[in-house]
């Protein structure tokens, strides 16, 4: 009998062992009261009257579904993210939320839907970070309550409509078209300057045009396959049409 006796004792005895990770906290309750928070070890519970709930406090990864949004400017969107998050308060995430894990998801695909229709596609393109950072605040205070720190939030990707997408593209390529042609004609009136600056110097320098022009009957002539045309200045030919008159 005494051994039977002392059997149930150490079976009771080893099912009251609650061992409590390092990751982990334990949530004490005692006559369905909270008693306090449990530490990393080992633990008596007693069977009945006492219950132990553990929490995992390391950082959380959260895959917040993709969500149909509306941008400031009346554009369609579909846009998904990732938050991290790990757990402050062991005993505000049991006692003051039902399910942290399913709230914090909805309150992340709410503020998420909400700050998209507050900016601008472009602004939504081009401030990603900024975005981020707004809605990891606001869900970082709305989840005080409940115990939770919200570490930070990434959007993940953006999805435009096929119509949208060809608008982007089409903008694009003529913003490309107009560079571009501001570019050629920049182009155009750098030469003209120069065109004009050469042009003053060679009229002020007596000889300089014919020089010129031999310089350059000299680069093409190496090539054996050009047809040169020599062509006489009109300076020329009036000098020579003046010494004839003078020898007349």
């Amino acid at each position: 009998m005494l051994y039977i006796i002392l059997t149930i004792i150490l079976i009771i005895l080893l099912i009251s062992i609650k061992q409590i990770d390092e990751y982990e906290r334990g949530i004490k309750f005692q006559f369905g009261k909270f008693v306090k928070v449990l530490k990393p070890g080992w633990h008596i519970i007693i069977p009945i009257i006492q219950i132990a709930k553990k929490v995992d406090i390391r950082t959380k990864a959260v895959d917040v579904p993709e969500q149909d949004a509306i941008s400031k400017d009346n554009i369609s969107i579909r846009i998904n993210a990732v938050l991290y998050y790990k757990i402050v308060d062991s005993a505000k995430c049991i006692m003051a939320v039902e399910d942290y894990k399913y709230a914090v998801s909805q309150l992340a695909q709410t503020t998420m839907r909400n700050a998209v229709g507050t900016v601008t596609l472009d602004e939504l393109l081009m401030e990603r970070n900024k975005i981020s950072e707004e809605i990891c605040k606001i869900v970082d205070d709305a989840s005080d309550a409940w115990g939770i720190d919200v570490e930070n939030v990434e959007l993940k990707d953006i999805s435009l409509p096929e119509e949208m997408k060809r608008v982007i593209a089409a903008v694009a390529e003529a913003e490309r078209e107009k560079q571009a042609v501001v570019k050629l004609s920049e182009g155009e009136v750098e030469a003209s300057e120069n065109l004009a600056k050469a042009a003053s110097i060679m009229s002020a320098t007596p000889g300089a045009l014919h020089l010129r022009t031999l310089s350059t009957l000299n680069e093409i002539s190496s090539d054996q396959s050009n047809t040169i045309i020599f062509t006489i200045p009109i300076e020329l030919l009036e000098n020579m049409k003046g010494n004839i008159e003078k020898k007349k």
